[in-house]
């Protein structure tokens, strides 16, 4: 393959690898528990070398956190319907669904488990939680901008996602839609 047609090709080996390795951490998360695992079972799961991981991601805090920071990303972008109930709505059932499907209680450990690991963890935590709450800031901004009243950051982690997150995480699942909804109208 010449570097033109390399250049058009999109994901290719990189991006595969990449795939390999987050369902790698999200399959050992599931069954080990955060901190119950190590590169080197990462790598042999994702049939990569151990040197791939260290040369990508240079340490296991930092897969761990830009696999939650991938995963949180592509699950649950911004919405933008027009209106802040509309946004807060869209997105808190985007996030019910990530968080109760296949991968989403593995991702929700991991984060939970990278704000209590040494140093390391807890800046990757930090890292992971300024991504989501900057997210949301910018959610907040464009309703301001179009006129209407919106809550402070904290109060949309406070009253939607951290209500959430604890059923989930001590299993009081299902979130169903009029559970989300009463924590959109609660909050607004």
């Amino acid at each position: 393959m010449n570097e033109r047609q390399r250049a058009r090709r999109p994901g290719g080996r990189s991006a595969r690898v990449g795939a390999q390795v987050h369902q790698a951490v999200t399959d050992l998360i599931s069954e080990r528990g955060y901190g119950n695992f190590t590169v080197g079972e990462v790598a042999a799961r994702a049939g990569v070398a151990d040197s791939s991981i260290y040369r990508r991601w240079g340490s296991l805090e930092n897969l761990l956190t830009d696999v939650a920071l991938t995963r949180l990303n592509a699950q649950s972008p911004m919405p933008d319907t027009g209106s802040l109930a509309g946004d807060l709505r869209t997105y808190a059932a985007q996030v019910a669904r990530e968080i109760t499907g296949p991968d989403g209680p593995a991702v929700l450990h991991l984060a939970v488990a990278l704000s209590s690991s040494g140093q390391q963890g807890l800046e990757a935590g930090a890292d992971l939680r300024a991504e989501r709450t900057r997210q949301l800031q910018s959610m907040l901004d464009r309703a301001r901008d179009r006129g209407e009243p919106a809550p402070d950051v904290f109060d949309v982690l406070d009253h939607i996602l951290a209500p959430m997150y604890i059923r989930v995480l001590f299993g009081m699942v299902p979130l169903t839609p009029d559970y989300i909804d009463g924590l959109v109208d609660r909050l607004l």
